[in-house]
């Protein structure tokens, strides 16, 4: 068993209380590098009802100049919301935000966790019903499945799971962690398919372009919120 394995006794208990209804990646492929502006975008997606937030980057030539555009997100959030770092524990550190998510080549979460402490979150990517399975050694706070449909948000070579698919992995990870892991879904998520995506069994979405590519931000949030919130209600799982 490698080094950072963990027990089915010492997996950490899910805390803090990670809320992934409308889950903003500010994507700086689709939202720009613009401090200033996604800032702006971050300000109006709380006031419309997103209740998490993640900056990404997935190629960082200028780390100076990611940080500066983390903590003017930070700062627009004012404590309102979370941010989280894609990927870069060291930039989350440095800006003092609330935690990272991690892909599956990322640091380790238990790594991750070590370096950030207890207070911290810290998400995951799930692609499988494989890496679903390890859910019970790890020091996480939530999970993120996807892509659930195709998207041109992000390089994805791995095929859309789908509705389906989302399901399966899903209660695996449940089953790994217990029914009080948040799980997300990501990928190809939009007004359309929000609420179809909830209804599966989802605690939230995560959106790129569905959400900051809107002419208004906060409406889209909004629209966005109302319809999770809706299919939570529908489902018996309103937080």
């Amino acid at each position: 068993m490698p080094e950072h394995a963990r027990s089915r006794g010492e997996a950490r208990v899910t805390a803090p209380t990670v809320d992934l209804r409308v889950y903003g990646i500010l994507d700086v492929d689709v939202c720009g590098s613009d401090a200033g502006r996604l800032a702006a975008m971050a300000a109006e997606a709380i006031a419309g009802g997103c209740t998490l937030l993640q900056y990404r980057e997935k190629t960082i030539d200028d780390a100076r100049a990611a940080l500066a555009r983390i903590r003017a997100i930070r700062a627009a959030a004012g404590g309102r919301v979370p941010l989280l770092v894609n990927d870069r524990v060291d930039l989350a550190l440095a800006a003092e935000a609330e935690g990272v998510h991690l892909g599956q080549s990322d640091l380790h979460p238990a790594d991750a966790r070590r370096l950030l402490g207890s207070e911290k979150i810290i998400g995951i990517t799930l692609k499988t019903g494989a890496q679903a399975d390890e859910l019970y050694r790890l020091p996480i706070d939530y999970a993120c499945i996807g892509g659930v449909f195709a998207t041109k948000s992000k390089d994805n070579p791995d095929p859309p799971v789908g509705l389906d698919g989302f399901q399966r992995i899903a209660f695996r990870a449940r089953l790994a962690r217990g029914s009080g892991l948040p799980v997300g879904a990501i990928a190809g998520i939009d007004s359309s398919n929000a609420a179809a995506v909830v209804a599966a069994g989802a605690d939230g979405v995560a959106l790129i372009s569905a959400l900051f590519g809107a002419e208004s931000v906060e409406a889209r949030a909004r629209d966005l919120r109302d319809r999770v919130d809706a299919a939570l209600r529908t489902r018996g799982a309103a937080p």
